[in-house]
Order: C-alpha cells, then structure tokens, then sequence
C-alpha cells in the first residue's frame, strides 16, 4: 500500500509539474505574441520611431497600447498620443524626463498614471475628453506645469491638488460636471485663463471676484441667471458668458470684450460712446491750437483707438510675470469710477494661459469640440473667439521660460 501510495504521489508532482509547464508555455507565448503585434506597426510609425525627432506624434492611430520602443526615446520633448483607446501608460514612461509636453486628449482613461506625476520637466499636460473622475496627490510633483486642459471628463469637485502648482496659468475645465468651486481658489495667484464653460454652475462663483489677475474667463452654457460687477477684476481682456439665462450684459470695465448675448449691441454702443468723445477731443485739441494754447489730454481719451465691435474678438497674451495687486477693489470704488467719468484702466502685458499645444510641422484636427456650442478657435499666441462653431487644431507655436527667456521655438 505505502508503494502504491508513493506512486500515486509521484503521479501527481508530475501533473503539477506538467501544469507549470504548461502555463509557462502559455505565458511564453503570450509575450511572444504581443512582440508580435509590436512589430507590426501602422504604416509610418516605424520611421517616425527612428527619426530622432523630439516631436513625436501616434496620434489616431487606434493604439490600445503604445509600442515599447516609444519609452526608450530619451530624446523626446513632446509627444501626442491623442485619440487612440490607451487605458494606461506603464511606469517606463517615466524615463522620459525630457517630455515638456505630454498629450493624451481623446482615450479611454479612468485615472492618471502615477508614473506621469514623475514627469516633473512637464509644462503642458493635455488630458481631455478621457473618463476621470479625480487626480492623484502625485500631481502636485508637476511644479513647472503651466497649462492643464482636463475638458470633457467627469469631474464633481474641483481637484484642490491644483492649489500646489504655483505656476498653472491655464485651466480648460469646461464640459465637467461642477457645481461649486471652493472659497479658497484665490490662492492659485498665477492663473491667467480659466474655462468653465459646460458644467452645472447656477449662480456666479464669488471666489471669482477675488482672482484679480485673470484674464479669460469662460462660464458658456451654465445656469447663472444673473451676473455681478466685474470691474474690479482689472486684468480681465474677455469674459464669456453665452447661453446662460441672463437679462442683459454684465457691467464690466471699458476694455473688456464680451461675448454672449446682447454683447454686440453692448459693444456698439460703447464703442460709439467712445469715439463721440475721441471726436470732441480732437475738436477742442485744435481749437486750443488756433488760439495758442497747450491741448489738455482727458483721461478718457488715452488708448482710445476704436475696436471693430462684433462677435469676433481677439486677445493676445504674452507669457511675462505680472506683479499681483494686494488690494481688493470695492464696490463702491467702480461706483466712484463711474461717477467721475470713465478712466482708462491700464492694460496689463501678463502671462498667461499656454492656450493651445502646437508643434513645428504639426498639424492636426479632433473630431470633437473642445468648447461645444457656438465655439472658440484657439490659435497661437492670439486666442480668437469666434461665433461659428469649429475644431480645435494644434498648430506650432513658441515656448517662453517663466524667467523670461526664450526657449527653444516649438
């Protein structure tokens, strides 16, 4: 019996042996497989791997992976891997630490790679029309980061992770799914440009009061019935508040283009105003003239060549540093501005928002809108917002340092 037992005993070590063997077989030919299907690459891709180019683009391509090769390129400063089916990235991504530009626009993926967060030379990072939902606390190891586009995902809360970029100028969170953001967003100082349009805000945001240095500000398609003064946000050039259930236009300062209804006749009548007192400035500049005197220049004249009033507005932002204004301006101080008459309001040269990635002989087109509705065309350096509804393409353009020197052109 015992013989029979160590022989039914031997039996069953050379099952499981042949069990491991066979799932050593298996797992063997999986990988063999899937170098397979890695050696198989789309037309072209094979010569963009070995070109030695910093600017690498797999875009739409229908990659549910990227080819592994990809993470050996040391040399690669961008790479654009938009509309493809990727879930992840492995953590190999992670030695490409000479990435300033990673985007990821149009796949499949619920979560942020930790391994990106390691990327730390990143300075723009485009994450749009994926499936998030929240960011992870590594994010915060982006320090240069200096445009973040998340558009078009599901977002509840605003991600207070953003607080620890001290250098983010620009903010697309448009299409998410907020409601609120939190009182104490005034601490992200640096930010110039801030979309919001898309999302579930029915009053206007206060804390937006308090964000003195931003530029653009976009709250298309909400809810908010009524807006307040904006005149005390004095950096402000465009403000965007189209498709809301408002009355008629907020009360902004002199220069400050608007787009959304009843914004054009708004402007019309403003640059009417203006160019009625351009006109009786130069009336009585020249009859000071004829009778020998020094012509007074009003305060409501300077900088006062006429804009074109319509829907189509342009704004150009240079990438400086702008000093903050300590002091909060009341509103009883818009009310003593009125009343003494309209004083031009300096325009401030600041940095702003990277409002758009573009790359040296790059050019491509997303099938989606980036702001849905009657859209926006990013382009450059400007940013033209027009009434029609359009595409958002990447085109090329240049990359400034935040020292202020120029870096090398994109």
């Amino acid at each position: 019996m015992g013989n029979s037992s160590r022989k039914g005993g031997g039996d069953d070590e050379e099952k499981e042996e042949g069990k491991d063997g066979e799932e050593a077989e298996i797992s063997e030919k999986k990988k063999e497989a899937e170098q397979e299907v890695e050696e198989e690459l789309p037309l072209g891709v094979e010569e963009l791997l070995e070109s030695g180019d910093p600017v690498l683009d797999l875009s739409y391509r229908k990659f549910k992976r990227l080819p592994s090769r990809v993470y050996e390129l040391m040399h690669l400063e961008k790479l654009y891997v938009c509309g493809n089916s990727l879930r992840t990235l492995p953590d190999s991504i992670s030695q490409l630490q000479g990435l300033r530009i990673l985007a990821l626009d149009f796949n499949k993926m619920e979560d942020v790679p930790v391994a990106i967060c390691e990327l730390t030379n990143l300075t723009r990072l485009y994450l749009g029309s994926n499936r998030l939902m929240s960011f992870p606390p590594e994010l915060s190891n982006l320090q240069n980061l200096r445009c973040l586009w998340m558009e078009s995902n599901y977002f509840q809360r605003f991600p207070r992770v953003l607080y620890d970029l001290p250098h983010l100028k620009s903010l697309q969170m448009g299409d998410n799914r907020l409601k609120t953001l939190p009182p104490d967003l005034w601490r992200m100082k640096a930010l110039r440009g801030l979309w919001l349009y898309g999302n579930h805000f029915d009053t206007f945001p206060k804390v937006l009061l308090r964000m003195e240095s931003l530029e653009i500000l976009d709250l298309d398609r909400n809810k908010i019935s009524e807006f307040p003064r904006l005149k005390r946000l004095r950096a402000l050039h465009l403000f965007s508040y189209d498709h809301n259930p408002v009355k008629e236009p907020p009360i902004v300062g002199e220069d400050v283009i608007l787009v959304g209804e009843g914004a054009a006749e708004f402007m019309e009548v403003r640059e009417a105003r203006k160019e009625r007192w351009r006109k009786a400035a130069e009336k009585e500049a020249e009859e000071l003239a004829l009778a020998g005197e020094e012509p007074v220049i009003h305060g409501i004249l300077k900088n006062s060549s006429s804009k074109q009033a319509t829907n189509e507005a342009v704004v150009t932002i240079e990438d400086t540093d702008v000093k903050e204004e300590e002091c909060l301006v009341t509103e009883e101080e818009g009310e003593e501005e009125e009343e003494g008459g309209y004083v031009e309001l300096p325009v401030t040269d600041c940095g702003t928002a990277e409002l758009e990635y573009d790359e040296e002989g790059l050019e491509y087109e997303t099938e989606e809108l980036i702001c849905e509705g009657e859209g926006f065309e990013f382009e450059g350096e400007e940013l033209e917002y027009e009434r029609a509804e359009m595409d958002y393409e990447y085109e090329d353009v240049e990359e400034l340092d935040d020292m202020g020197g120029q870096d090398e052109g994109a």
